[in-house]
């Protein structure tokens, strides 16, 4: 087995349960990790053999661009897409952060992880 990371994917994108967010739209912050059988992929060198990276970062810039009111809502999405696209990944955690939140205090960023192991 082994794991792939993506770290610090950036997207401006339009989430949250207020009207102001869906128009002003926040910064936000999204880690994946999956992991997957890495084997085959070390000893051939070849992409086929592999989960594309490329591929998991398509898939969080194209659902961190759909609005959602909730975060757990996008995570879940980028869950899902990626365990359908991807059929070697064996578990997926994500982790969606909104970079200073507007929740009446001085706050970094809110982050959300949720995980899903295949069955």
């Amino acid at each position: 087995m082994g794991k792939i990371k993506l770290k610090n994917i950036r997207t401006f994108s339009y989430h949250g349960c207020l009207i102001e967010e869906s128009k002003i739209g926040s910064d936000y912050r999204v880690d994946l990790e999956i992991e997957t059988d890495l084997t085959q992929s070390a000893l051939s060198d070849k992409l086929n053999d592999t989960v594309d990276y490329v591929l998991l970062n398509r898939i969080v810039v194209e659902e961190m661009a759909i609005r959602a009111e909730l975060l757990e809502n996008v995570a879940h999405r980028i869950i899902v897409r990626a365990m359908n696209e991807a059929p070697t990944i064996t578990k997926i955690e994500v982790e969606v952060s909104k970079i200073n939140p507007p929740i009446g205090g001085d706050v970094e960023a809110v982050t959300i992880i949720m995980s899903k192991t295949r069955e």
